[in-house]
């Protein structure tokens, strides 16, 4: 057998044969809708199961990329060698007095939305964001003066070398937009989050308003990976890119936002090149003309096509 009909086969001895797929386009998978294809795409069930796949990967050499929503990811053209791994389908979340327990898959819109089911405030902020608990916490995401870090007691994680792990919040050690997890490479399997007991009618009201405001200012009607930059120190990224003249340029069918200028949208069946270009493009007009390298808080992965 070759090599990728023995990867396969044990592959199928760990996660079920529908959670396995072979030569998988990935644009199925990322809020942009564009990407190549995954040699090796699974959605483990269990920690159990991300476990025995990672390992198996060590032991063989072959590399992992772990994926959650695709909401704040570009995966180039050329797809991704080796084995993807989709944690989507590890999303129970749980309650225990006023901590809620959610496994990395489950969307952080759905753990705040929990929240209000049971009277617990502290996730408003996370109604409207696009992404998955584990995605959340490997960058610190935030809205309306809300962050992770504020409501996270602690972490179970996998490490580079497959252990699992819990941490607590100053171990996880989370800053704007950046946890010292996503640096080291852990893989984030469970969250813990520390609420407090509120009144169901005040969260809801708070979670509507951040909703309308949502609604309002984002371009919700196009597919986009969310806000591109991080905000520089003492600037707004979307302004900057405003004032330099950039709102609606395009390059192929990827379109910095008429809407909002801190997003990038894709307006006619954009692929990843298009994205990253642009991306290059808006960078480097913003750094020459007010002297601002504006970093990226969009991932990029994957292969160029050849």
């Amino acid at each position: 057998m070759n090599t990728r009909v023995i990867i396969r086969e044990v592959l199928k001895t760990i996660v079920k044969s529908e959670n396995l797929k072979i030569d998988e386009p990935l644009n199925k998978y990322t809020f942009t809708k564009t990407g190549g294809k995954a040699d090796f795409l699974v959605f483990p069930e269990t920690s159990k199961e991300v476990q025995d796949v990672y390992q198996y990967a060590m032991q063989q050499q072959i590399p992992v990329t772990i994926m959650g929503f695709g909401s704040n990811l570009i995966i180039r053209d050329g797809g991704v060698r080796g084995i993807v791994m989709s944690l989507t389908k590890l999303n129970r979340i749980q309650i225990k007095d006023t901590k809620i327990i959610t496994q990395s898959g489950a969307a952080i819109s759905d753990v705040s939305k929990f929240a209000l089911s049971h009277n617990q405030t502290g996730l408003e902020f996370a109604c409207g964001i696009p992404g998955s608990v584990g995605g959340a916490v490997h960058m610190n995401a935030g809205a309306y003066g809300g962050e992770i870090k504020d409501v996270l007691m602690e972490c179970v994680v996998m490490n580079k070398n497959g252990e699992l792990m819990t941490l607590n919040n100053e171990q996880i050690g989370l800053s704007y937009r950046k946890s010292r997890v996503a640096e080291q490479g852990d893989i984030i399997l469970e969250a813990t989050f520390e609420l407090k007991l509120g009144i169901y009618e005040e969260i809801g009201a708070k979670m509507d308003d951040f909703t309308l405001q949502r609604q309002t200012k984002q371009p919700l009607e196009f597919p986009s990976c969310g806000s591109v930059f991080k905000r520089p120190e003492g600037y707004f990224a979307g302004k900057l890119i405003q004032d330099s003249g950039l709102q609606g340029k395009q390059i192929g069918g990827a379109q910095v936002s008429t809407k909002h200028a801190g997003f990038i949208v894709n307006v006619d069946k954009a692929t990843a090149t298009d994205y990253v270009k642009l991306i290059q493009h808006v960078q480097d007009t913003v750094k020459s003309k007010f002297g601002i390298k504006l970093e990226e808080e969009v991932k990029v992965i994957g292969d160029n096509l050849l």
